[in-house]
């Protein structure tokens, strides 16, 4: 993934606090997308349960799990890499140590995994992390262990997650699982399900507490949260067939957002990712109305040409998201927007290419997320396509992407100097310890001088400079929302 602006942290070690009396040792790695951080969380806790710490030293951990991802090969080479650093270990100096693999990579290859990866002892998928302690049993008795069976009721709206490197500021909820679009070019509805939400009761009290708890800023987490649909539970699909009381009580995510906003009009609301397809007139309107909404929107394109997009399966067209655009702007004039974008598509040609650039130069996307198709074991795509433009072609294409959304983004940014803008500190710059860093409601990281200020302040921020990246500023006061 080629990023232009992206502060997620890819392939970390994560920290729980210590339970007393817990004597094992967990360590723990999260790969790929928000939702497997968010997953982690949740495994973190269920082992929490069981006896278990985390730690961030590799060699004194008696479990070590890799949640991975399988969006693109790059994914899972890097997750193989790892696999042979933790055999390393494991032979040098911790050969009682066991290995699980969790997630969509886990999901994918399910025993295949056993077979090519011997250090391996269990393979989880997203919707069995509630079978670890039985799973766990197997692999102290001398057994491997598996369980990568979808479900289409789990969501784990009753666990609390634990919050895993946490900086008590910004915290995820996950409000959907899986998806049911069935893009050509991606294995998440084979690796995750499909689409069922979490009673949003359930997610208004995870809110409540993590307000509670000092945070001042959550993420609402799905494959598609524009399909976010709670009547009483089951798949999205089945709506038709609920009854008129469950219809007529039903919640779908503009409500959703509503009832978040108001529950803590004081803490700050994102949320990742949305589908052209599915964002609604009532979804840009409620965060319209609500100043507790940020005003960012990640709007996954993926090509600007109508054939291309036909054949990804997309159900929209170019003119229908560049009227979402027009929809998005004139109700929310300082929207900030980024993009999915995918180069180098089975078939895609050169007028197939400028199509994109000619999208991205309407948009101007403020940032991105951009790719070189890399083909997916098991999508229809690997299956009906051939993976026919050849590497360089790709990645000249991916490069002209690129460049074309840094000359974007530093118009996005350019266009703030001289501004003053709301800031929640989340942490220190990554560059001195004497700035702080943290994000406009746009998702712009802003950096600044310490001062008198903490983490977790809502801070007036005067933009003084910038990249294409970054908005640097003097700190002129607390918000209002402080």
């Amino acid at each position: 993934m080629e990023k232009i602006i992206d502060e997620k942290k890819q392939g970390e070690s994560l920290v729980l606090e210590q339970k007393e009396g817990n004597k094992r040792k967990l360590f723990i790695e999260s790969y790929g997308c928000q939702m497997n951080f968010s997953d982690s969380e949740i495994v973190a806790s269920i082992l929490n349960g069981q006896g278990y710490n985390t730690t961030q030293n590799l060699e004194e951990a008696d479990l070590v799990l890799v949640n991975t991802c399988s969006i693109r090969d790059k994914a899972e080479q890097t997750v193989r890499k790892r696999l042979e650093k933790y055999n390393a270990v494991k032979q040098e100096s911790n050969p009682n140590m066991k290995v699980g693999v969790l997630g969509c990579m886990a999901e994918r290859l399910k025993s295949k995994f056993l077979e090519e990866e011997k250090i391996v002892d269990l393979v989880v998928g997203p919707d069995a992390y509630k079978d670890l302690p039985n799973l766990l049993a197997e692999v102290d008795e001398g057994r491997d262990a598996i369980n990568v069976i979808l479900s289409k009721e789990e969501t784990y709206g009753d666990i609390s997650p634990v919050r895993l490197d946490s900086n008590g500021v910004t915290a995820f909820v996950s409000i959907t699982r899986g998806c049911d679009n069935m893009c050509t070019f991606c294995v998440v509805p084979f690796t995750r399900g499909r689409e069922r939400s979490r009673d949003p009761q359930s997610i208004i009290e995870e809110v409540n507490d993590l307000w509670n708890k000092g945070y001042k800023e959550v993420t609402l987490l799905g494959q598609n949260v524009d399909s976010f649909l709670w009547y009483g539970g089951g798949l999205k699909k089945d709506f038709d067939k609920a009854g008129d009381i469950q219809k007529a009580t039903a919640v779908n995510f503009a409500q959703l957002l509503s009832m978040c906003a108001e529950a803590q009009p004081k803490m700050r609301f994102r949320f990742s990712t949305s589908n052209p397809q599915d964002m609604t007139l009532d979804v840009i309107e409620t965060m319209a109305k609500y100043d507790n909404i940020c005003k960012y929107i990640h709007l996954p394109v993926q090509s600007g040409s109508n054939r291309i997009l036909k054949e990804m399966n997309r159900q929209h067209t170019r003119e229908e998201y560049f009227e979402l655009i027009d929809n998005i702007r004139s109700i929310i004039p300082d929207c900030a927007i980024s993009q999915d974008m995918i180069a180098g598509f089975p078939t895609e040609t050169e007028a197939d290419h400028q199509d994109t650039l000619s999208l991205m130069a309407y948009v101007k996307y403020d940032f991105g997320f951009m790719f070189a198709y890399s083909e997916r074991p098991g999508t229809l795509a690997e299956r009906k396509l051939e993976d026919d433009i050849p590497l360089e072609v790709k990645k000249r294409r991916l490069n002209e992407i690129i460049a074309l959304q840094q000359k974007h983004s530093k118009l996005r940014t350019e266009a703030q100097l001289g501004k003053t803008v709301e800031v929640l500190i989340e942490k220190e710059s990554k560059k001195s310890n004497e700035h702080w860093a943290g994000r406009n409601s746009q998702n712009t990281v802003v950096v600044f001088s310490k001062e008198h200020y903490k983490a977790g302040d809502f801070v007036n921020v005067k933009v003084t400079d910038c990249t294409s990246a970054t908005l640097i500023g003097e700190a002129v006061g607390y918000s209002e929302n402080n």
